[in-house]
């Protein structure tokens, strides 16, 4: 008799929350959806806080005034390139904030341009996202327009 091989069951998280699943005619940014993605924010917002406090502690603990200049030089380079990735997270932190504002005025989920649902999955993948997928777009164009792009 053939063994049965057992079923694989992989859950993908993001920022250790599984995907919300979606019921058969349930409402749209209803209050199960709303906890999900307030929940899915404040993850996020700590795992970009605890890079914050890695990297304080990296750069207190790997300053060194090293003799050679290019080995000076490297370091630096490194500490920059740290810095400038903490200030584009820092940036998002601002940017979860204000969604998570928008959360609690039950204005998340909707298009600011068009007020149409952005969709859960798109939420799902960009959880700040404020402009649905056929607006984004429109603005590409434009900026690819203006830039010449």
């Amino acid at each position: 008799m053939p063994k049965k091989k057992a079923a694989k069951t992989s859950t993908l998280t993001l920022h250790g929350q599984t995907p919300y699943k979606e019921k058969k005619g349930e409402e749209y940014m209803n209050e199960n959806q709303q906890t999900h993605f307030k929940a899915l924010l404040l993850a996020w917002k700590q795992e970009l806080m605890e890079e914050v406090d890695r990297t304080v502690s990296h750069m207190k603990d790997e300053a060194a005034n090293f003799p050679d200049p290019a080995d000076r030089a490297t370091q630096e380079e490194e500490f920059s390139l740290e810095l400038r990735t903490r200030d584009r997270e820092r940036k998002l932190i601002k940017k979860i904030d204000s969604t998570m504002e928008l959360l609690d005025a039950d204005d998340y989920g909707y298009c600011d341009q068009c007020g149409v649902d952005i969709g859960i999955r798109r939420l799902e993948a960009r959880p700040t996202a404020t402009l649905c997928v056929d607006c984004k777009t429109l603005d590409e164009i434009k900026e690819k327009q203006v830039s010449g792009g």
